[in-house]
């Protein structure tokens, strides 16, 4: 017979008092202070975590007469108990919005400098019309990273380098740009108009490391390759402006996307490439799988702010 704290599948369910309970002593790490806070007494609190804990069928806490801290399993289940928290909070707010308001969670992936002329436009147009959709910007991903997260539903939606192996996303591409020289200022072809790639043959690349999947690494050897030599790997970085950082401390050389060019950090100068000039592709991704209402609504707004250009 099931007791009365059993659900229907008989297993102890979790209260939400037991939840907002547990972030406080979390919190904390004070049953004192923790009890204070709910306005609460503090062996109640204390019952309450152990029933959430008789429930679990772990222990979240470490206690003894100094201290309170966060056993193994209470860490891991503080990020889920902090989300439980937060969307219940979102789902009323959208229940009693005025009709047309529009809540919602979304998270957007993004490289970095990379994206400094197609994120904004996209977060400027989210936060002007959908005020009240709360938004998650998570900077520094290469695009295997993105893809991953997008895939485990880490993130909603992602800039990323093109083409990607991903049959599980979607992908629509936003931007094609030539690739340029980015050179020391000291560099012997820093002062040309433009130069043919293959007179970089010679030069050491600081590029992004192949175990990431960055895209324009791939374009990067791709490139060269057609330029007829192999580029020799001077060093390298995750973050794009961090590469031209070193080439402006005479590392080596590297290509980026002409939209850098106004970017490029002090003792670093950017020269057009002549010839037939190498493109990078560059779109957003999503998984098709895990739409939800928020995503939808960013999708149609890109389509606006950011659409497909000719290739």
């Amino acid at each position: 017979m099931r007791t009365p704290e059993q659900g229907t599948s008989g297993r102890n369910h979790v209260e939400l008092r037991q939840i907002e309970a547990f972030l406080a002593v979390a919190e904390e790490l004070h049953f004192g202070r923790a009890a204070h806070r709910l306005r609460m007494a503090q062996s109640p609190l204390s019952q309450t975590i152990k029933k959430l804990e008789k429930s679990l069928g772990t222990d979240l806490f470490e206690r003894n007469t100094r201290a309170v801290s966060l056993t193994t399993a209470g860490f891991a289940f503080l990020a889920h108990a902090r989300k439980i928290v937060e969307e219940l909070d979102l789902a009323r707010r959208a229940a009693t919005a005025d009709s047309g308001e529009v809540y919602g969670r979304l998270s957007i992936g993004f490289s970095g400098a990379l994206n400094h002329r197609t994120l904004p436009p996209l977060t400027r147009a989210l936060r002007n019309n959908y005020p009240h959709l709360e938004l998650t910007l998570s900077g520094g991903l290469l695009t295997q990273d993105a893809l991953d997260q997008l895939r485990n539903g880490s993130l909603d939606l992602s800039f990323v380098g093109l083409p990607v192996d991903a049959p599980s996303l979607a992908t629509r591409r936003i931007a094609v740009e030539p690739l340029g020289a980015a050179v020391p200022v000291d560099h012997p072809l820093a002062g040309r108009p433009s130069i043919a790639l293959a007179d970089l043959a010679a030069d050491g690349f600081v590029t992004m490391p192949a175990a990431q999947g960055s895209t324009l690494r791939e374009a990067i050897f791709s490139a060269c390759t057609a330029a007829g030599f192999r580029p020799r790997i001077a060093q390298e970085v995750s973050d794009p402006y961090t590469a031209l950082s070193l080439v402006a401390g005479g590392v080596g050389v590297s290509l980026m996307p002409d939209s850098m060019a106004g970017i490029m950090p002090g003792g670093t100068v950017f020269i057009p490439l002549s010839g037939e000039v190498p493109l990078l592709d560059s779109g957003i991704a999503w998984n098709p799988a895990l739409v939800s209402p928020a995503l939808k609504l960013a999708l149609e707004l890109a389509d606006t702010v950011l659409p497909t250009p000719p290739r």
